[in-house]
């Protein structure tokens, strides 16, 4: 592959930019080598300045299940721009948005919007604490709830890719109040919770974890936090910014059974544009300013063109048959790739939910973040390779999960099985 535009744009950006990027995984340094630079992007494909053309698996990092592009999101974009960027007041498109998620997740019974997932979740963990007056916050082993200070703590992402344990800037003081647990481990939730439940405020968790890569929760785990937050007047909170309305219309709450007190979303409620939400329970959420004394504001919130790119990404996800489709399409390539390594002697397993999917390099089932960092990194670095350079984009990391979009098909789908071969073959020798 020609790389040379990208070359001389990295080399720029270098000067200029942190590691030469605007978020640290985008810089390709846990897989080595150089980060391509996009041009555009169409359906399931992204095409970088070189005129390289790859089979996307992170979609924006999830928000574009629908593909990428999609006529209907960018008319819808077009329509709302021509009459302003941004208002700062309200518009009509922040009040149908609040309607559909609230009709969508029925446990958010009001919703606010913001401008990230971390704004969502910072925002969350702010009205827990406020609403119980207490201080402390439980989150989990390998979980990334975006930068915020709180959560950088035993963090997942690019905190784990780039093996940051304590990142500097977070203070003691404020780390010390966020306590940890490994993911699906009931006996030390309950412990926990026996030791200092009357001082937890909430417990967040990514009810399938995406940021250790994608972990699944053991039956019964999600509702045993559930029971554990009731008994102890704790706070739960879905981090759904990843998968809501990628494992289900309904999120993993819907997928799952679960009612969480609050949930965080981002992502395709925004279908590429800048976006995220929290909400919840209405006695919680009427705690927020204006309505009460727990304060949060954005000058950005509810973006009228965020908003149209939502809305119409919300829309074309709700047609019959859509996530059984995505299901269907992941088992596919999900049981390709394990089929493939198996034939090149590759210890390789997978988790997958509906649209997102993890590639774990060992012949061990993953439910924990510990079982994550056993895997064979060196052997996933020289499989990531063999990918890109045969037009297939995994995360460039082996702790991101991958997605997949609507528009993912049989020819797309084959394609990857078939250079997954080659590459599994290349990467054991």
């Amino acid at each position: 592959m020609n790389t040379e535009k990208s070359h001389e744009l990295f080399s720029r950006a270098k000067l200029l930019l942190p590691g030469g990027v605007n978020s640290p995984v985008r810089a390709f340094k846990s897989v080595g080598g150089e980060p391509f630079f996009a041009a555009r992007a169409e359906g399931a494909y992204i095409i970088d300045v070189d005129g390289n053309r790859y089979i996307d698996y992170i979609g924006s990092w999830g928000p574009m299940i629908a593909g990428h592009a999609h006529p209907k999101v960018l008319q819808a974009v077009s329509d709302v721009m021509k009459n302003g960027l941004s208002f700062g007041v309200p518009n009509a498109l922040e009040v149908t948005m609040a309607e559909t998620i609230t009709r969508l997740v029925p446990s958010c019974e009001m919703i606010r919007m913001v401008n990230s997932g971390t704004e969502a979740t910072l925002s969350a963990i702010r009205l827990a604490r406020g609403a119980t007056g207490r201080n402390k916050i439980v989150k989990f082993e390998g979980c990334y709830h975006g930068h915020g200070d709180s959560f950088l703590v035993k963090a997942g992402s690019g905190m784990l890719t780039l093996g940051i344990p304590d990142p500097p800037g977070v203070p003691k003081e404020l780390a010390d109040l966020t306590l940890t647990l490994p993911f699906n481990d009931f006996d030390a939730a309950k412990k926990l919770f026996e030791e200092v439940g009357k001082d937890i405020a909430g417990l967040i968790v990514e009810p399938i974890v995406g940021n250790a890569n994608c972990i699944l929760p053991k039956e019964g785990y999600l509702q045993y936090l559930r029971n554990l937050c009731t008994q102890y007047g704790a706070i739960l909170i879905f981090d759904e910014v990843m998968t809501g309305f990628r494992v289900a219309l309904g999120g993993a709450q819907a997928r799952y059974g679960i009612t969480p007190d609050l949930s965080t979303f981002g992502k395709i409620i925004g279908g590429g544009m800048p976006v995220g939400a929290y909400g919840g329970r209405r006695d919680l959420m009427q705690q927020i300013a204006p309505s009460g004394p727990i304060y949060q504001a954005g000058t950005l919130s509810g973006n009228p063109v965020a908003m149209a790119a939502g809305l119409a990404t919300l829309d074309l996800i709700q047609a019959p048959g859509f996530y059984e489709n995505l299901e269907k399409r992941t088992h596919q390539l999900c049981d390709g790739l394990e089929n493939a390594a198996r034939d090149a002697g590759v210890a390789v397993t997978t988790n997958r939910s509906c649209a997102m999917f993890g590639l774990f390099f060992t012949d061990k089932h993953v439910d924990n973040f510990t079982d994550a960092t056993q895997c064979d990194i060196p052997a996933f670095r020289k499989f990531f390779h063999g990918m890109l350079k045969r037009g297939v984009y995994l995360a460039p990391s082996a702790y991101e999960a991958g997605f997949l979009s609507s528009m993912h098909g049989d020819i797309e789908i084959n394609h990857t099985i078939e250079a997954a071969r080659e590459a599994f073959l290349e990467s054991a020798n």
